[in-house]
């Protein structure tokens, strides 16, 4: 009789890839409680120990798997403002809906990214991952005062107040806090449009 609980044979190329694949697609649709090393071996057709070799333990596999989500991240923020073009409001429009729209897209990887008390921060892919997306977000404020350089405190303090701005925007959406502002908006008016509206009435960076 076969013991359908045996392994799979393996025919992943790249062990790590895989089980990082199926880390995020057991976080994304079971949450954050779902996902164990056994969980992501048995996913990837693996054996429970082979997960080890990779990430020593669910720390290690949780920030390899954060470290990828803020590489990510961090392109798709950077292409956004590449997208827009040279005009600074238009970047730092695109920065904000390419980080609300990473956020509504993967709200498990991004709450996991976020969850610092869960990851090991010492990770080399984790810290670089993490460089760079600030680094996106020091650019969308450089650009949105070109002519007027800004001091390293007013630098820092409009990352901080754009970053605040953008990040509690995804929070309160994925929660579902805004449901009665957005349900509020005339006909045809969205949580795009409605960020859009809140990034040009606050100002940030300029």
């Amino acid at each position: 009789m076969t013991d359908t609980a045996s392994p799979r044979p393996y025919h992943h190329g790249d062990l790590k890839t895989a089980l990082l694949a199926e880390a995020e697609n057991i976080l994304e649709k079971e949450g954050i409680q779902a996902l164990t090393l056994r969980a992501a071996a048995r996913a990837a057709g693996v054996s429970h120990a082979a997960p080890k070799n990779h990430f020593d333990d669910l720390t290690g596999l949780l920030s390899e798997l954060a470290a990828t989500g803020f590489a990510r991240f961090g392109k798709a923020l950077a292409a956004a403002m590449a997208e827009a073009g040279d005009d600074p409001r238009q970047r730092i429009r695109a920065m904000g809906l390419g980080y609300v729209g990473f956020a509504k897209a993967h709200p498990g990887l991004f709450a996991l990214m976020f969850r610092s008390e869960m990851l090991d921060g010492q990770r080399p892919a984790l810290r670089d991952g993490i460089s760079a997306a600030r680094q996106s977000l020091a650019d969308a404020v450089r650009a949105r005062s070109p002519e007027k350089p800004l001091s390293p405190l007013q630098a820092a303090a409009q990352a901080a107040a754009l970053w605040s701005l953008v990040h509690g925007f995804a929070l309160l959406l994925l929660d579902g806090r805004l449901a009665g502002i957005l349900r509020s908006l005339p006909d045809g008016e969205t949580a795009d449009t409605l960020l859009e509206a809140v990034l040009s009435a606050i100002h940030v960076g300029d």
